[in-house]
């Protein structure tokens, strides 16, 4: 697939401006510029934020509602029941609740359905299920909510109380709950739309702390610590891709610091069950190791189980329970790849599909749980909108997900005349249709994507922070890079080019990952490098040269030593 690449070139002045000012080299000044931080203040707290530098919440729509009716359940012993999502920001948010609730002695359940079995979000038949017999008084979603009308209102006709707490899109009409704590509401103008779920929650015990200290409800006993609950935010904000920036970028890294502390056991025997050290974890080992293992268990099995690993203190118990994950984490890739070869293969045999500008397909034997990880590689290869679905019953139920050129929320709200439920992002989606209007669907999605695109939207363009010679690569340059973390989101890990490499070794290991060692003729001779390109295809013919090729750089750190390594983007 045709690549684009796109060289950032901001002003030049203000990069020796900020250099100065900020007393870093030009290139660091430039990479931070690229990202939007263009003043020393902003550098400072980009380096340095900690939590006395969150922005407060208190602002946010329905957090005085939702606060004042959770002071009157805690001064009443109601029981209180949080229901959650099962992926890991909507686990991770569940267990911020949980725990930050049994801390103050509150008689607190919590609750996450089954994806295949009930499905995202609080539904009426949980409230006749699981809330009135445990005579629930108040309801605490996270993660979820935001369109669970029906749910509500069940709810409210058998005097339980709802709070929503939630970052998803939101309908024209909102439920009637006691509170609707959701930063992406229209009248909700404060600026933490960018919030993941747990970050909401994290809010939400941010407001609640205050209140009850004002309230002196602390008088009592020790007040909550809100950073050792940090890690289960950082776990969640990564996660779910949200932009690391601002506020979440401050809660991850000061979450990344608990969690190299070791102060959960969970965490630690999923890190070991992962081949990490929890001393020296980074985003990316979050986002590629710990989170696909922690959404595993809702995916194949059920989210219990990621909560049990990560709510226990028993050591011996969470090891198990972390290579019971690790156990379904391979279950779910080997899932994951009979889909995605099985879809490969009818492309191949029915090439005019790829005219298309999006790709619906459909299959009762596929498994729900990992569709919209299929649909996500389906997407980085053909780069245009996926929808996948599995039929069953009559149903066509699924995932999506899209480009950076097409808001896929949108696009189903365009088209939901043929769906029975949807929600979700810009980027990835569920969804729910009858079977019968699955080709009506597919037909009508695919006009509104051709309506609402342009042709470059559907080439894949890689952002490049800086073209640089292998001179310009030193320890102390690695070393600046390393300081850049967390990367995600909006603050991407730096990518720079190089031309005219020359592949002095060559050789494919694990299969499909292929290891060289890079030199470059020029002037200003550096190097060699060792490199790494991941996941290509081991048929291909090795290349003997580049005139050009992207990469990051890194320490790779082995057996106490480290060296400099180079990994490659994909061609």
């Amino acid at each position: 697939m045709n690549k684009k690449y796109l060289i950032q070139n901001p002003d030049k002045n203000k990069i020796q401006q900020l250099a100065r000012s900020f007393r870093c080299p030009p290139l660091i000044a430039k990479i931070l510029i690229n990202r939007g931080i263009t003043t020393t203040e902003a550098a400072d707290k980009f380096f340095k934020g900690n939590l006395r530098h969150l922005r407060p919440p208190f602002g946010i729509m329905d957090m005085d509602r939702a606060v004042s009716r959770i002071h009157t359940a805690l001064n009443k012993k109601e029981k209180i029941l949080i229901f959650g999502d099962y992926d890991a920001d909507g686990i991770t948010a569940t267990i911020l609740l949980f725990e930050f609730f049994q801390w103050l002695n509150a008689p607190v359940y919590f609750y996450i359905p089954h994806r295949i079995k009930e499905g995202y979000g609080l539904a009426p038949a949980h409230i006749h299920r699981v809330a009135t017999p445990k005579d629930i008084n108040l309801i605490i979603t996270v993660d979820c909510g935001s369109s669970s009308h029906l749910a509500v209102e069940t709810a409210n006709a058998n005097n339980i109380d709802v709070i929503i707490t939630d970052h998803h899109q939101l309908p024209e009409t909102l439920p009637d709950a006691v509170a609707v704590v959701n930063p992406k509401r229209e009248d909700c103008n404060t600026g933490f739309e960018d919030l993941a779920g747990v970050g909401v929650a994290y809010a939400l015990i941010i407001c609640l702390r205050k209140y009850l200290r004002e309230k002196r409800f602390w008088s009592k006993g020790k007040e909550p610590n809100l950073k050792a609950l940090a890690d289960l935010v950082a776990i969640g904000t990564v996660a779910d891709i949200v932009p690391l920036r601002d506020d979440n970028r401050i809660l991850t890294k000061t979450g990344m610091s608990v969690i190299r502390s070791g102060q959960r056991p969970g965490l630690n025997a999923l890190a070991r069950a992962a081949g990490l050290d929890e001393r020296s974890l980074t985003s990316d080992d979050i986002a590629f190791r710990l989170a696909p293992r922690i959404n595993a268990a809702g995916r194949i099995a059920h989210a219990a189980a990621a909560v049990r690993l990560l709510t226990t203190k028993d050591t011996q118990k969470s090891q198990r329970i972390a290579e019971c994950l690790h156990r379904l984490n391979a279950k779910r890739q080997t899932a994951e790849q009979k889909i995605l070869s099985h879809i490969l293969r009818y492309i191949d045999a029915n090439p005019p599909l790829l005219q298309r500008n999006s790709l619906v397909f459909h299959h009762p034997d596929w498994h729900e749980g990992v569709l919209g990880i299929v649909a996500a590689k389906l997407v980085e290869r053909f780069y245009r909108p996926v929808v996948l679905l599995t039929v069953r019953h009559g149903y066509g139920k699924g995932s999506a997900r899209s480009i950076h050129g097409f808001n896929l929320y949108k696009g189903l709200e365009k088209a939901s005349a043929y769906l029975e439920s949807y929600g979700g992002h810009a980027m990835a989606a569920g969804l729910r249709l009858k079977e019968e209007n699955i080709s009506l669907f597919q037909q009508s999605f695919e006009n509104v994507v051709t309506d609402t695109t342009r042709p470059h939207d559907f080439v894949p363009s890689i952002t490049i922070d800086h073209q640089i010679h292998f001179s310009d690569i030193s320890p102390s340059f690695v070393n600046d890079l390393e300081k850049l973390q967390p990367f995600g989101e909006q603050n991407p890990e730096p990518l720079f080019l190089a031309k005219n490499v020359n592949i002095l070794f060559s050789r494919i290991v694990g299969e499909k990952h292929r290891q060289l060692r890079l030199g470059q003729s020029t002037s200003k001779s550096s190097g060699p490098f060792s490199a790494i390109q991941f996941n290509i295809s081991p048929e291909a013919p090795a290349p003997t040269f580049y005139e050009q090729v992207a990469f990051r750089v890194r320490w790779n750190r082995w057996n106490g030593d480290k060296t400099i390594q180079l990994i490659l983007e994909k061609d």
